[in-house]
């Protein structure tokens, strides 16, 4: 049986309660920002990424989360980022903070009564029977003084949390690639070409490398590792993922979330696209909603000749409706990035979504500010009514992927229930 994606975790009520569903993911590939390189000749992928870009200004928190599939031997990751990193930027985290953003930012089904006569609902030309959506249309590298016979500078060494980081600058991508198989790194094939834009930009190289005997194993005895977090100041806010497709088997999946203190997020270099959201489902829906989903997000990508990213989420940080845990703290926001006084304020969150391979993405993610959007919630408190599916505007953001299992008829003496 294939480890569960973390992507999406649909947590049901009752007997449900527990049920782990997919987001899709029936590749065991998936997307990173960077590429692994592993400490033997066995293959090493990585099989789930979440990335949470905190910005303002220039200024850029970055946080990573990883899982990935391989031999318990050590290994690192190359990840680039634009400046020399100092020891006092980078700090690892516990990986619960990308469980609660999954938890609030992921597509919810609800369930709702509602007395005669019942609307149709509004299906946005999809089509949900049986609870399926049936679309229509990433050995040490230890200071080497050999390292400058092939134009490599190790600008910074320091150790974060279970990684040993080094800051790297190279003059050439066939030099650093020699270098780092030097040092028994396992480089994955294609590497010098897939470094050699990065070094045209000058960027640096952040070399993360792991103590396996440090790290702590899952029941499915695949190694957890702390996210790992940077910060920098850069004009552009970019995702460096094309190194990753250096260890992809197939499809990779990227969840980005971005926190600002006024705006939504989009990508400014691939069509952006929201999912569609308030669409009426069967009551078998319930039974597996990770496939309605998965399949959902699947057409709508397809729709988009496979080269797009989707808006999931964009809402206030400090609020959620229907709410499937609670709001970010300003605790929490601080751990993301915001100064402990900006953490106290107000936060647009948006969660990107996106399935890419070696056709499909050409370029590196840039991302833009966007309008806000609005999308996903019923009308009315009393959750009757027509629902309304609006997915731009200009007030506040308050988008969501919602889906509903609607009853018609009299309440059977329960509240609404918010099943993910």
């Amino acid at each position: 049986m294939p480890h569960p994606n973390r992507g999406l975790s649909v947590a049901l009520q009752a007997a449900l309660a527990g049920l782990l569903c997919l987001v899709a993911l029936p590749s065991t590939g998936s997307a990173f920002c960077g590429f692994f390189v592993a400490g033997s000749s066995s293959p090493l992928y990585n099989n789930a990424s979440q990335v949470a870009l905190y910005r303002k200004g220039n200024h850029t928190v970055m946080t990573m989360s990883n899982n990935y599939k391989g031999p318990p031997e050590d290994f690192a990751m190359v990840v680039p980022v634009p400046v020399v990193l100092q020891k006092d930027q980078v700090r690892t985290l516990n990986p619960k903070v990308f469980t609660k953003l999954d938890e609030l930012t992921a597509p919810r089904l609800v369930e709702y009564w509602e007395q005669d006569p019942c609307g149709d609902g509004d299906s946005l030309g999809y089509a949900s029977a049986g609870g399926r959506a049936r679309a229509m249309a990433k050995k040490s590298a230890d200071r080497d003084d050999s390292a400058a016979d092939y134009g490599v500078k190790i600008e910074a060494q320091f150790s974060a949390g279970e990684y040993e980081v080094l800051i790297l600058s190279a003059q050439d991508s066939t030099g650093l690639e020699q270098w780092l198989r030097l040092q028994k790194y396992n480089i994955p094939q294609g590497a010098a070409a897939a470094l050699a834009p990065y070094i045209r930009d000058q960027m640096k190289f952040f070399v993360a490398k792991v103590d396996i005997k440090k790290v702590k194993r899952d029941s499915h005895d695949l190694v957890v590792l702390s996210p790992l977090q940077f910060s920098f100041d850069a004009a552009e806010l970019r995702l460096p993922v094309r190194l990753g497709l250096l260890n992809a088997e197939a499809h990779q999946d990227l969840i980005v979330y971005l926190l600002h203190q006024s705006k939504r997020f989009e990508v400014a270099n691939y069509p952006n696209v929201f999912i569609p959201t308030n669409l009426e489902v069967v009551n078998e829906t319930r039974n597996n909603f990770g496939g309605f989903y998965a399949e959902l997000f699947d057409e709508t990508l397809r729709r988009q000749n496979n080269r797009a990213v989707i808006t999931e989420y964009a809402w206030d940080s400090g609020s959620c409706d229907p709410c499937p845990t609670p709001p970010l703290t300003g605790t929490e926001l601080h751990t993301l990035g915001a100064s402990r006084n900006d953490a106290q304020g107000s936060f647009v969150l948006t969660r990107l979504h996106t399935r890419y391979d070696k056709q499909t993405l050409s370029e590196d993610l840039v991302f833009r500010t966007a309008r806000a959007a609005v999308g996903g919630r019923a009308e009315n408190e009393n959750f009757g009514g027509p629902i309304k599916a609006s997915l731009t505007g200009d007030e506040g953001n308050s988008f969501q992927g919602r889906y509903i299992i609607r009853h018609c008829g009299p309440n059977p003496g329960r509240p609404p229930q918010i099943f993910s």
